[in-house]
């Protein structure tokens, strides 16, 4: 009997994408999230997998020094470890294939660009269809609450044809790019997210003063 052959989710492949590029370009290189380098970002991404407890004690005062000693235990494990230990990925449900996607696909593609996007001579990465056809579909619902403050009406438009409007307004901005390239624009990688922003001059300047490139 042939064993049907299992294609890994966007999730898992990004995943184990961010880690393989976090092995290759090291620790200490840089990311597109402020202040933080490569370690910074898997301690995060560890904590977010599987430490609620770290998570609350960013709101819960008495729970700081906790919170605080687990993220420098996290800093201090051997680059290799923390590499792992984001690969392994959350224990319990969120494991679950399912659960992942929902939760993971978009996380971890973004914040697999963080890295590459930082490092000299990126350029976008060539996608499977069906991970651009996720990625369309969530930008769609994120851009909803990412350009809520736009002041103008915003459009999402990709060169194959698809359009989405995000956010309604008598005058309004058309954002146009790659799913992968309108979602980093969304989650605020606008530096170095291919997007081309067209409208009229004042739609244009309206909505660069909340969301300048």
């Amino acid at each position: 009997m042939v064993t049907p052959t299992r294609h890994p989710s966007d999730a898992r492949r990004e995943r184990d994408g961010l880690c393989d590029s976090a092995l290759r370009v090291g620790p200490q290189a840089p990311t597109l999230c402020a202040g933080w380098d490569v370690r910074d970002l898997l301690v995060h991404l560890a904590v977010r997998d599987n430490r609620p407890d770290v998570v609350l004690g960013e709101a819960v005062g008495p729970l700081r020094g906790h919170r605080d000693r687990v993220l420098a235990g996290l800093r201090e494990q051997p680059f290799a470890d923390l590499v792992e230990r984001v690969r392994n990925g959350p224990r319990g449900p969120l494991k679950l294939p399912a659960l992942d996607g929902l939760a993971n696909s978009a996380e971890f593609f973004v914040h697999h660009e963080d890295v590459l996007r930082a490092q000299p001579g990126w350029a976008p990465r060539e996608l499977p269809r069906a991970q651009d056809a996720a990625l369309w579909r969530t930008v769609k619902v994120v851009g909803r609450v990412a350009y809520r403050r736009a002041g103008v009406g915003v459009v999402l438009v990709t060169p194959a044809g698809p359009r989405a409007v995000v956010r309604p307004g008598e005058e309004s901005v058309a954002l146009t790019g790659e799913p992968a390239e309108l979602l980093l624009h969304a989650f605020g990688r606008r530096s170095r997210a291919v997007v081309a922003v067209d409208g009229s001059p004042a739609a244009v300047a309206r909505f660069g003063e909340t969301f300048p490139a």
